[in-house]
């Protein structure tokens, strides 16, 4: 076989004619560009996401991720609010069916919750006990619910009372974050100096600015700081195991 002199020219040409063709292979599936059929289904042209399409992409969601009531709504109107932005044709017909649209995505969650599909407080007491043992503190936990969209008697329920709960709370963080009793030797001795009354009410004034951010009321701070490195681990043990 004889083979032809390329100028770099006809390299070039080429070399462009593999880069269209992987652009093209890219845009096209979705596993590489990161576009799904259900979002292509909601493209330019398409017709406003029905009560069918809208309940099964709540089933969808649900099947992986646990939810709250506005937490779904959330998802479900950023489905059609993608549709929207592909939509065609008039504004204000568009405009209109985005609303029927979000109507229909909140009745489809309310029959959800009617079917106990989605429960707040349900949601709330899990997520509530999850961060408490993880060392979370109350106020921190109730913004977290609040930021989901929990609010009334499933927020207040879910909510951690007992204030050795929250003493526990305190010293898993402490743990996490290796403060107080559980401040290392290495970690306690700053460097190029002795550890003298001064050095060491430094750290502790650290340790308790850290907890303090972290939402814990003073009086916990105080208490978890003062406490002795055995009896704290031994708290932090029994709380994460599920006692308090």
């Amino acid at each position: 076989m004889r083979l032809l002199p390329c100028s770099s020219r006809d390299v070039r040409g080429l070399r462009g004619i593999r880069c269209m063709a992987f652009s093209f292979s890219v845009r096209d599936d979705p596993a590489v560009s990161g576009v799904s059929a259900a979002e292509e289904d909601g493209g330019a042209g398409a017709s406003a996401p029905s009560e069918a399409a809208l309940r099964e992409a709540a089933l969808s969601h649900l099947a992986r991720y646990a939810s709250t009531e506005a937490g779904l709504c959330r998802v479900l109107e950023r489905r059609i609010a993608r549709w929207r932005r592909g939509a065609i044709g008039e504004v204000e017909r568009s405009a209109e069916a985005e609303a029927a649209a979000r109507a229909t995505a909140h009745r489809v969650v309310a029959k959800l919750k009617v079917e106990g599909l989605v429960d707040d407080a349900a949601f709330a007491a899990a997520r509530a006990a999850r961060l408490h043992r993880a060392g979370r503190s109350r106020r921190v936990i109730a913004a977290h619910l609040a930021a989901k969209g929990v609010t009334g008697a499933s927020l207040r329920d879910a909510l951690p009372e007992d204030p050795e709960s929250e003493l526990a709370a305190a010293l898993a963080f402490a743990r996490r974050r290796r403060l107080g009793p559980f401040r290392t030797v290495a970690a306690a001795v700053p460097r190029k100096s002795a550890v003298g009354g001064e050095a060491m009410g430094e750290m502790s004034g650290r340790d308790a600015a850290l907890l303090a951010r972290a939402g814990f009321p003073r009086a916990i701070v105080e208490r978890a700081l003062a406490m002795p490195a055995e009896a704290a681990l031994e708290i932090v043990l029994r709380f994460q195991r599920g006692g308090t």
